[in-house]
């Protein structure tokens, strides 16, 4: 199964962030797709999570056994807002979460896949 397939559009996935002091966190979340290969995520209710990339873009997810680690744009109106709450299944959207992503490792085969 290809590392896409566990970030496809409804999987669930686990998001790591950490504030400027170290301090981490981790959410379950629902991965909203790739698009132009980038993920998209909503913030509906990530308060602890939302202050955390505002302090610290850099995030690591997890999928399947997969994890990429990436930084984030935060949109809280245009185009990615839009597509999130499409997508959202009823929940108030406060904000996209887009990820570009700059690594991805296969935990199960200890091995990079990206860069």
């Amino acid at each position: 199964m290809s590392w896409k397939d566990y970030f496809k559009e409804s999987c669930e996935i686990v998001l790591a962030t950490s504030s400027k002091d170290g301090i981490p966190n981790a959410n379950i979340v629902i991965s909203l797709g790739l698009i132009g290969g980038k993920l998209l995520v909503s913030n509906c209710q990530m308060n602890k999570t939302m202050k955390n990339l505002q302090e610290n873009n850099k995030l690591c997810i997890i999928g399947g056994h997969f994890r990429i680690k990436g930084v984030v744009e935060i949109f809280s109106s245009g185009e990615y807002l839009e597509l999130c709450m499409q997508k959202s299944n009823g929940y108030k959207v406060k904000s996209a979460i887009l990820v570009t992503i700059n690594e991805i490792f296969d935990l199960d085969k200890l091995a990079e896949i990206l860069p």
